[in-house]
């Protein structure tokens, strides 16, 4: 019967304790960019292995729906692949909030074609006349007598709107693309269509054509590279960011989480997912700006 006690006892004293555990973790939400979804989801990885009191959930939707969920007080941080609207910083701000915006990584915006399109390299014109339906048969670029089959991201997506603002000279999108959920689903939907076109972060070109692209037509045309990127040789390019407010930065884990991501180690992790470090000094100069 004592027997029976004590373990009665220690099974309920190791539950309790458990319980205490669990609740003694501190939870980091981290929402927004599909673009960095990859990035956002290993720098948890590789952050929480070493930090066991700390978990980090990281899902996507969209540039737009994290600043949403930011504004909406529903996560902690917003990823971002573009830069915040005014709109959007005036909502976050009403209310007297600091909105801090961290550069975190540099991407590049990929252009894809099926692996049998012969096409090698465009310009910048070429790739704004193809995506506003000025330019709509292969034929025209010396290719086969077939509608050339656009997909893209959705609205929602910074990816989207950078592609819209900075290739389109913001143009509308041809009246014939597809939109689709994420760049992983642009990436899928060329790889499968011979005569398909699309654009997507460069940490989703495993297993795509990507073109070489240059800025003027018969200038030198480069490939979506770590070293062309960070040059500024390759035209499409910008950085990626997170956005929270001064509230959040507060809190040791979040500040902790955020100084890691911009330390070498989280920016090594940045690198090996397909992405490009920041350069040293401007890492400094965010660290002074936001107090790390």
């Amino acid at each position: 019967m004592r027997f029976l006690r004590f373990i009665s006892f220690f099974v309920a004293l190791l539950v309790a304790t458990n319980f205490v555990f669990a609740q003694e973790k501190k939870v980091i939400t981290a929402k927004g960019s599909d673009t960095m979804v990859i990035l956002a989801q290993r720098w948890a990885e590789v952050y929480m292995k070493k930090n066991k009191d700390i978990v980090i959930q990281v899902t996507g939707g969209g540039s737009g729906t994290g600043i949403a969920a930011l504004l909406n007080k529903t996560t902690d941080l917003a990823n971002s692949s573009r830069p915040i609207k005014d709109k959007e910083r005036q909502q976050i701000e009403a209310n007297g909030a600091k909105l801090i915006e961290i550069p975190v990584a540099l991407d590049g915006i990929a252009v894809y074609v099926n692996q049998n399109n012969p096409l090698k390299e465009i310009d910048m014109k070429t790739v704004k006349e193809i995506f506003t339906g000025k330019i709509d048969n292969w034929s025209q670029l010396g290719w086969e007598d077939k509608k050339i089959k656009i997909y893209s991201r959705e609205n929602n997506s910074g990816t989207y709107v950078f592609f819209k603002e900075h290739v389109l000279d913001n143009e509308d999108f041809s009246q014939f693309a597809q939109y689709m959920p994420g760049t992983a689903s642009v990436l899928n939907a060329v790889k499968k269509d011979k005569y398909g076109i699309g654009y997507g972060g460069i940490g989703y070109l495993k297993g795509a054509k990507a073109l070489k692209v240059s800025k003027e037509k018969g200038g030198v045309a480069y490939e979506p590279s770590i070293e062309n990127v960070v040059k500024s040789l390759y035209p499409i390019s910008r950085y990626l960011y997170i956005y929270l407010t001064d509230a959040e930065l507060s809190k040791p884990e979040v500040k902790n989480y955020i100084s890691w991501i911009l330390s070498k180690e989280g920016q090594k992790v940045a690198g090996d997912v397909g992405y490009y470090a920041l350069p040293e000094k401007e890492i400094k100069e965010i660290r002074k700006r936001i107090g790390l």
